[in-house]
């Protein structure tokens, strides 16, 4: 599977904001061409600031609706007409389109799908009829694909509990969140005037700004660490928590401290000038951000959240682990890693499994498999 004259392997994406999974796709799009493997990128949202660093050789086709659901007849109508090789669907949503389309268009192209969330932890805060009520149809919607790409081990555990699905037909493939070009980029200016000022310890943290975040105990734990040291936080991103996050800045009297800039298009010159990078999420999948200051040198702290930090860091050997929304042992892993940060060299190493290269020929492996399985 190497050039054009083959049918394409198609990929469903919603790009719809500026998170982890469009920029995942934006890197394992780029590995692809690198490896002259046709791609057609399907599209259902394109609000995406990354639609603009996708390649150029890669066609899009826009489904004509921003709803999934809604997609299915213009996507089987695709795989009637282009009958592509194999349908790698980014997001859960779109893969159950990918199941409906496929059975309306009566083909039997492979299917597989990519989960980037620990469903479980999501939904810890939910009833147990909301839970009962999103979790119950998964083994019947899922039974049909022919594999699911996992980013953890965690995730991986987590699918198969929910969804009774065979453990075997889930694969981990880590995120492509490495570059090859990251240092390059990150020597890009830096123009918050605290990334010139280094009269105190920067730390970074980034990510939508929602409630599976915790930016807020990151905040609180930041008040208590001025009590023993100065620092800053910048914290980049956007969402619908911004203002909450704006008022408990103020009443902490942090506001001359902390900063909210928004959304960074390119974040590596400030992971790289950071003293330290902090991820507080309640859970996830397996965050990228973590990976990529790491991959830049960049001592990390991270929350023990379902999943990812944990497998990342090698159980607290490249950072520490604190529990979820405990800002004391937050504010004192931070405290301790920036008195003595491990050597940038070792930090690098540790995420040689996340680059985009090592990523994307596991993907290719994996599509590689079921076209042929597909064959038999």
């Amino acid at each position: 599977m190497s050039n054009s004259s083959v049918a394409p392997v198609a990929i469903l994406a919603s790009f719809s904001g500026s998170g982890g999974v469009e920029r995942m796709l934006v890197h394992l799009l780029h590995g692809l061409t690198a490896l002259d493997v046709p791609v057609e990128l399907l599209t259902l949202r394109t609000t995406s600031p990354f639609l603009a660093a996708l390649p150029a050789s890669i066609p899009q086709i826009s489904l004509g609706t921003a709803h999934s659901l809604l997609a299915i007849p213009a996507l089987a109508r695709y795989l009637r007409q282009r009958r592509p090789r194999l349908l790698l669907a980014a997001k859960e949503r779109a893969g159950r389109s990918a199941v409906s389309a496929r059975a309306l268009a009566g083909v039997n192209t492979p299917i597989a799908l990519r989960l980037g969330t620990h469903l479980s932890a999501a939904l810890a805060g939910r009833s147990a009829w909301q839970r009962w009520l999103r979790t119950a149809p998964l083994p019947w919607l899922y039974r049909p694909l022919e594999a699911i790409v996992a980013v953890s081990a965690g995730v991986k555990d987590d699918v198969a509990t929910l969804a009774r699905f065979d453990p075997e037909r889930i694969h981990i493939i880590r995120n492509p969140t490495i570059p090859p070009d990251i240092e390059q980029q990150a020597q890009a200016p830096c123009l918050h005037p605290w990334c010139q000022e280094r009269t105190m310890p920067l730390i970074v943290a980034a990510g939508r700004l929602e409630r599976q975040k915790d930016f807020a105990t990151l905040i609180t734990a930041i008040a208590q660490l001025r009590r023993q040291q100065r620092c800053r936080l910048l914290i980049a991103g956007e969402g619908s928590e911004r203002k909450a996050l704006e008022q408990q800045i103020a009443s902490l009297g942090l506001s001359d401290v902390v900063q909210l800039p928004g959304f960074f298009p390119n974040l590596y010159p400030y992971l790289a000038r950071a003293e330290l990078f902090v991820l507080s999420s309640a859970w996830e999948g397996a965050p990228n951000v973590l990976v990529e200051a790491l991959a830049l040198g960049t001592p990390v702290v991270a929350t023990d959240c379902p999943s990812g930090p944990h497998e990342i860091l090698a159980a607290g050997r490249w950072g520490p682990l604190v529990p979820v929304g405990d800002a004391s042992a937050l504010a004192r892993a931070m405290a301790q890693t920036l008195a003595r940060p491990l050597p940038a060299t070792q930090l690098r190493a540790a995420v040689s499994e996340y680059t985009q290269e090592r990523s994307t020929q596991c993907y290719l492996a994996l599509f590689n498999q079921l076209i042929a399985q597909g064959r038999g």
